[in-house]
């Protein structure tokens, strides 16, 4: 809860006859009746589309989706599935805005290649002969860290620096393969300077205006306000919503699948762009691991190159027998998206969710529409929704208890085969725990420290489904036997004092501070709940509040710190909220 405390991928093929669809070149608002102005051939097409995508969101808990076709050069037909919030129901409409995450980076890294055709910038000049001062100090590699370098994520730098940390360079620049954000808000560095412009100002000049993108934005609007979507996790529960206040190059993107398909289409047809420029972009500039798509502190394992994946400029490309195409996913937590198009057809899907789960589904889809896999959708190993965890999962969101008594029981006397391993087993606990199914996550958890003792991740797991099941007592050991497995775990040292410095609080205080509190992020909401209180925030997970004083209360996670004032007459007339180092207040509302 940062203000408090703290795409789905479907591909086309023309030769396919199953997906011989109509055009429609300017769809109107949510196209659910789209198929009847089709053929009876093209109509069956779109409506068994329009019957899976909705049974596999149910399937997947996907709360919304926004998907865009392209076909012969052209956005012939867009559709929103499903709901922007799962509490108010609102449901996605054709100009629903979406947080394109990752996808921000293909659309700056076209507006970068036209300014290396506008001989504004070098694809292989250092970027540090730019910049009027050194990126980064004390490293002589950031003088071979090119544009090309970053478009094609070899620059040695890491996805995000660490907190607090300096940013480092683990590997000499060109080397290999490894996913980088940073190389792109480097970038960004650069073409702010060179054009004068904050980034947000440059791509609406270079990109935006150029290509009717009218929806799109690397900065929150106003506007936004009523048309994007919440995110949710993957439990199907609302996570909050992103409004980026600073532009970044490699994640801020806001837009509209409608809008991003306008972006697929200028590529597709050279609008904007020369047609050596993009041979260029299009161009294996190295080839990827078969097995990692973020290592940068050191090469994977078994060094192997994937003999279909590999990445140009600001795309990854896969060479596979249904056509060559070129695409990128994109991943902000619980949003995710994806994009493949097909240069010599001139097709294209493009999809966004507003869910931790949108990518689960897509191989399904893949394989219905297109029949057969994409290689990319395997690389980037989003497990999927009918996978042997989630298929778990839902049987004991079915069943309860009995289905996980019948697994473990599965599991004695297939010993040997090949089970569920620790992080899914914590998984499906997650999936639980963020239900309130608190006793079947904490069976789920208690199983995992049976099968793996060693794991001071598993006792941390169990200690916090006890403490939000509010057994107090279990939580401190768990959490202790966290600390005997790793002394150094900062996290469960942080849990053990703030639990251990409780207090006990009359329940009839309790009572009183109960209500709804205005604060600078929104309405917090403050509930009594067996004899304790829970914040809680307008699409966020609840958040327990553990009594230090009679008045004073943390947050069990984070620690934020929140004091409860009386006025007159003992009322309690406001919170103060110790929030990074500053205090804020939260009003009462009467």
């Amino acid at each position: 809860m940062q203000t408090f405390f703290i795409v789905v991928a479907a591909t086309l093929s023309l030769s396919l006859p199953s997906l011989t669809f109509a055009q429609n070149k300017s769809p109107k608002k949510n196209q659910a009746s789209v198929s009847s102005k089709m053929n009876t051939k093209n109509g069956q097409s779109l409506n068994k589309l329009e019957t899976l995508i909705p049974q596999l969101m149910k399937d997947s808990d996907v709360a919304g989706l926004s998907v865009a076709l392209i076909k012969n050069g052209d956005v012939f037909w867009h559709r929103g599935f499903g709901v922007k919030n799962a509490d108010t129901k609102e449901p996605i409409a054709d100009d629903t805005v979406f947080e394109a995450a990752s996808l921000s980076k293909t659309v700056f890294a076209y507006a970068v290649l036209k300014m290396v055709e506008d001989r504004k910038l070098d694809l292989d000049t250092p970027l540090n002969k730019y910049l009027p001062a050194a990126y980064i100090e004390n490293d002589d590699r950031l003088s071979k860290i090119t544009a090309r370098k970053v478009l094609s994520h070899t620059t040695g730098f890491p996805n995000w620096r660490p907190n607090g940390k300096p940013l480092q360079i683990y590997f000499n620049p060109g080397e290999r393969f490894s996913y980088s954000g940073e190389g792109f808000v480097y970038l960004q560095k650069v073409v702010e300077h060179l054009s004068g412009m904050p980034l947000d100002d440059f791509m609406k000049e270079t990109v935006f205006k150029q290509l009717g993108m009218t929806s799109s934005s690397y900065l929150w609007q106003q506007k936004y306000d009523s048309l994007k979507a919440y995110a949710h996790d993957s439990a199907g529960k609302l996570a909050g919503r992103g409004k980026p206040s600073q532009a970044n190059a490699a994640a801020s993107l806001q837009t509209t699948a409608l809008d991003y398909a306008k972006f697929v289409v200028a590529i597709l047809n050279r609008k904007g762009i020369k047609e050596a420029t993009v041979r260029e972009m299009l161009r294996s500039q190295i080839k990827v691991n078969d097995t990692c798509a973020v290592c940068f502190e050191r090469p994977p394992a078994n060094g192997k190159l994937s003999p279909s994946i590999s990445w140009g400029l600001g795309w990854g490309l896969e060479n596979a027998p249904h056509g060559n195409s070129f695409w990128h996913w994109g991943d902000n937590g619980n949003v995710k998206s994806y994009v493949v198009a097909f240069d010599k057809s001139k097709t294209g899907v493009i999809i966004f969710s507003n869910s931790a789960n949108g990518l689960s589904i897509a191989d399904q889809i893949v394989s219905t529409i297109v029949g057969g896999k994409q290689t990319a959708l395997a690389w980037l190993e989003y497990e999927p929704y009918n996978s042997p965890t989630k298929t778990l999962l839902r049987d004991i969101l079915t069943r309860g208890e009995k289905a996980i008594d019948e697994h473990l029981e599965r599991k004695k006397s297939n010993a040997g085969r090949k089970s569920l391993n620790e992080s899914q087993m914590n998984w499906i606990g997650y999936q639980l725990l963020g239900r309130k199914r608190y006793a079947e996550a904490i069976k789920v958890f208690k199983a995992n420290t049976v099968s793996f003792p060693k794991s001071p991740n598993v006792y941390d797991s169990l200690g916090e489904a006890y403490l939000k099941a509010g057994d107090t007592e279990l939580a401190v050991r768990n959490y202790q036997k966290v600390i005997e497995l790793d002394p150094q775990n900062t996290n469960a040292v942080g849990m053990l004092k703030r639990l251990q410095n409780q207090v006990k609080v009359d329940s009839n205080l309790l009572d009183a501070y109960e209500g709804d509190y205005q604060a600078p992020f929104g309405i917090l909401t403050i509930v009594k709940d067996k004899e304790r209180l829970i914040g809680r925030v307008s699409g966020e997970p609840d958040t327990i509040l553990l009594p230090h004083t009679q008045t004073q209360f943390v947050e069990s996670i984070r620690g934020t710190q929140l004091t409860f004032i009386k006025g007159e007459k003992d009322v309690i007339t406001h919170i103060v909220i110790l929030l990074n180092g500053r205090e804020i207040q939260a009003k009462r509302i009467e």
